[in-house]
């Protein structure tokens, strides 16, 4: 027999760092080691009891006070704020045109191509909001005195890795502004991203260059190694497949990226669309 100072030392069991996980436990719970299996179940099944109970908490709570999810109350709180700041609204189909598609340059050989949730060989769910703004814009363009700004709020589809921070479907937010002066592009990107983070009570991001594979250059909003939002600029070689000219900003945000981030949260679907949780609770307690 070893003594028990020579022993290795004994880490969760999968399925219970799993379960933990689902319950919102800490980082510094996630990383404890035991002297024995013994200890770590015990400790597994007074985690568990307490993180059950802390989810029932919050369940409630929500019951009597919030009664919307936080990836709702971002939204409403987005929406007030850039109306506020002289952004018009729209809502477009979330039923996209192969060809519409293939004016962002996503053919059959484009690296998105393949998470395409394709409906038929003519039409797909959109990945992307871009192709309808586009769309929508070149007719704002003619009927209102530019600049024009207008953001869209809505569901996206794509065939994502599974991890933390991805979503086979989630809410994007893209905001944009057309027909401003070339020179002061880059300041109003980093004006329209600060106006986003600020309502969404984000602290502490910066700004990185980086490439895109639809829009090449670009600039990401992130916050430590999570990239929250993406942002463009033109004249851009996309506009020409649309027949428009002109200078112009945009920004594409997660919603539920930044949901995670303003909860606390470590998992993405814990605050997205799905059926097994509600405003971040697990609901198997």
């Amino acid at each position: 027999m070893y003594d028990k100072e020579l022993r290795m030392p004994v880490s969760w069991t999968d399925l219970q760092k799993k379960r933990l996980q689902d319950l919102q436990v800490s980082e510094e719970q996630v990383g404890l080691l035991f002297s024995s299996e013994q200890e770590r179940d015990q400790a597994f099944k007074k985690q568990e009891t307490l993180l059950k109970g802390k989810a029932k908490d919050r369940l409630n709570n929500f019951l009597e006070h919030t009664r919307r999810p936080g990836l709702c109350r971002l939204e409403t709180i987005l929406v007030e704020t850039l109306t506020q700041a002289g952004f018009a609204q729209v809502t477009t189909p979330i039923i996209l045109a192969k060809n519409m598609l293939a004016k962002m340059t996503i053919d059959d050989d484009h690296a998105l191509y393949s998470q395409v949730f394709w409906l038929d060989d003519k039409r797909c769910l959109r990945p992307m909001l871009a192709p309808n703004l586009y769309y929508i814009l070149k007719d704002l363009l003619r009927l209102w005195k530019k600049p024009v700004r207008i953001f869209e709020i809505g569901s996206c589809f794509r065939k994502e890795s599974q991890s933390s921070n991805h979503l086979s479907e989630f809410t994007m937010l893209n905001l944009v502004e057309w027909g401003l002066p070339e020179g002061d592009r880059q300041e109003r990107l980093e004006e329209m991203a600060k106006l986003v983070m600020h309502a969404a009570a984000i602290e502490g991001y910066h700004l990185e260059q980086e490439s895109s594979v639809v829009y090449g250059d670009t600039t990401d909003i992130v916050l430590g190694d999570l990239e929250l939002g993406s942002g463009a600029m033109g004249p851009h070689v996309l506009d020409g497949n649309w027949g428009m000219t002109g200078a112009w900003v945009g920004i594409g945000f997660g919603l539920e990226r930044l949901t995670m981030v303003r909860e606390g949260s470590r998992n993405v679907s814990s605050v997205g669309k799905g059926l097994s949780y509600l405003d971040g609770v697990r609901l198997n307690i």
